[in-house]
């Protein structure tokens, strides 16, 4: 390695390693050396003392070179360097004590030049070459005057020769590795800075991302999905995968994504609004805890994986939660001082309108003016109730707190409203709540229900059990109303403004009915919510009632 190149840390690192490899590798040659003396001692093939005392120094300078290159790595051209001149001379005096070309030792040098070929620059290890051929070209040249028969210089030329084409050869190819080394180490450097900006970035976002295989895996999520979903270990950590359907308070966000798994993943079918609700587990593969609903948003992306590679996909979850509140608030906010007059600056100018026309009905019996006069009562009346709504935003009554057994509360609550509507006995089903109860405001429940009710008429088919009532638990054993019609479901456009306040898709709404039933709900420490449902949660209920829709969601706090 030149002290000049530019090499990275991995591959100064590799260059280290290669060194004691070729250290571990002298030391097994050293060995076999002197194994192969032991031999020729006992045939007689070898005499004086010259080859085995050449061979123990040659096995301690390999475990010296071995210690050193593993405790101070340092100067690394210098130990090479020093290395390869111990090699070479060690094996130039084992050449000699052996006899020469013809006793095939020869092909010893080729170790350390190797080692210099791949370890060194082309001039150093061009110049061990040149030291080995002039050794045995000079052996071979002193036996002309030494030796009775024809020493084999060919045979010395052509080792020689070969000596420089294997070095040259490995050179190159060691320099195309390390080239490519380097290359692999940059590109890992880049790709770890890549990771730590993606982690970064990913960490930060307030989004939540999830990582899914197709059937709802998860092998991954970022801190913000953990904390929208509950969980207390970072998905695809250490292994930790979990199939989304095994906790079952995120079992909308399976359906959502099986829905659109099933669309063929298009994008047009991607996204919807979900509801996690309330849930807490201590022991299982997935462990997490969730004490308040949160409502998200959901957008699907699939991941382009090469072919023959797992398929991934992307949730990206944004809680709406707070941006639906933040939206109300600014709404009403204007709405402050409104309150504080409007009894007497709206609703008495509204009575004595509603006065006037009554005392004009007794009077005008045309049918021109019967009409007129209808559209200035009706309008009057849809006025009053948006003054009567906007009064009940400044009125946060306190909830009582009282029991309501919902085995009573709600057949009562079906019978008046029938009755009051005009409607036949079998149009609105209640289901059985198993003799449980609620701790909420009865008459902030019978309003609620009243508003969603009154929704659902505009929209039911007026079939039987075209409108139901159904209580179930959920997942943590709270109760929860779900309040449903066979009519069209509500898009997930209109869902997303669903509560805003003064929001309304109907001509003859204020826009503030839903906004004041989830306000109540709030104020009892319960929750309101219209979620997407695939599964029949209506035991017991009517045949051909079964399909899959939207509904509205009381989730309460606490049963009793």
């Amino acid at each position: 390695m030149a002290t000049w190149l530019p090499l990275s840390a991995e591959s100064r690192s590799t260059f280290w390693r290669s060194l004691q490899t070729l250290t571990v590798t002298r030391i097994v040659i050293a060995f076999v050396l002197l194994l192969y003396l032991s031999i020729d001692v006992r045939r007689g093939r070898v005499g004086g003392t010259a080859y085995a005392e050449t061979c123990i120094v040659y096995v301690l300078a390999a475990l010296l070179f071995a210690v050193v290159a593993q405790r101070w790595r340092r100067r690394f051209l210098w130990q090479l360097s020093v290395q390869v001149i111990v090699d070479i001379v060690a094996i130039s005096l084992l050449y000699l004590a052996a006899g020469g070309m013809r006793s095939g030792l020869a092909l010893l040098y080729l170790f350390p030049l190797a080692g210099a070929a791949i370890l060194a620059p082309l001039v150093l290890a061009l110049f061990s070459a040149a030291l080995a051929t002039l050794f045995v070209l000079g052996e071979s040249t002193w036996g002309i005057f030494t030796r009775a028969d024809d020493p084999p210089l060919t045979q010395a030329g052509l080792t020689g020769a070969a000596f420089f084409a294997v070095v040259l050869v490995v050179n190159r190819l060691a320099a195309r590795l390390i080239k490519q080394e380097e290359l692999a180490a940059r590109h890992g450097a880049d790709l770890r800075i890549q990771q730590a900006i993606y982690r970064i970035v990913v960490d930060d976002v307030d989004d939540g991302i999830l990582v899914l295989g197709r059937d709802g895996t998860v092998f991954g999520g970022n801190p913000a999905a953990r904390r929208m979903l509950g969980l207390e270990t970072q998905p695809g950590e250490d292994g930790n995968t979990f199939l989304l359907a095994d906790v079952p308070a995120l079992e909308p966000v399976a359906q959502r994504f099986a829905a659109w798994v099933g669309h063929g993943m298009d994008g047009s079918a991607a996204g919807g609004y979900v509801t996690v609700k309330r849930w807490h587990e201590t022991d299982g593969p997935v462990r997490g805890r969730l004490d308040q609903p949160v409502h998200l948003k959901l957008r699907f992306a699939r991941v382009d994986t090469p072919e023959g590679t797992a398929q991934r996909s992307l949730v990206f979850l944004q809680d709406v939660s707070a941006i639906e509140n933040q939206a109300q608030q600014l709404k009403l906010a204007s709405m402050g001082r409104l309150t504080a007059s409007i009894a007497h600056e709206v609703r008495n100018p509204l009575s004595a309108i509603g006065h006037a026309t009554s005392l004009l009905a007794e009077d005008l019996h045309g049918p021109a003016e019967t009409r007129l006069l209808r559209i200035v009562n009706d309008n009057v009346v849809r006025v009053n109730r948006m003054v009567e709504d906007i009064l009940k935003l400044s009125r946060k009554v306190q909830p009582n707190g009282t029991p309501v057994a919902l085995d009573e509360f709600l057949p009562e609550l079906r019978a008046e409203f029938t009755e009051m509507h005009g409607l036949a006995d079998d149009i609105v089903w209640v289901g059985d709540a198993g003799g449980r109860s609620v701790r909420f405001d009865g008459l902030h429940l019978r309003e609620v229900l009243v508003n969603l009710l009154g929704n659902a008429i505009r929209y039911a088919s007026g079939k039987p059990a075209s409108i139901r009532v159904v209580p179930v638990l959920d997942a943590t054993g709270r109760m929860e109303l779900h309040v449903q019609d066979d009519g069209p479901g509500i898009t997930p456009e209109v869902r997303a403004h669903l509560f805003e306040p003064f929001y309304t898709t109907s001509s003859k709404g204020t826009g503030l009915g839903l906004y004041l039933a989830r306000e109540l709900c709030l104020n009892n420490g319960a929750m309101l919510d219209y979620e997407y449902r695939t599964e029949d949660v209506r035991p017991g209920a009517p045949d051909g009632m079964g399909e899959a829709s939207g509904r509205f969601v009381i989730t309460f706090g606490a049963s009793i």
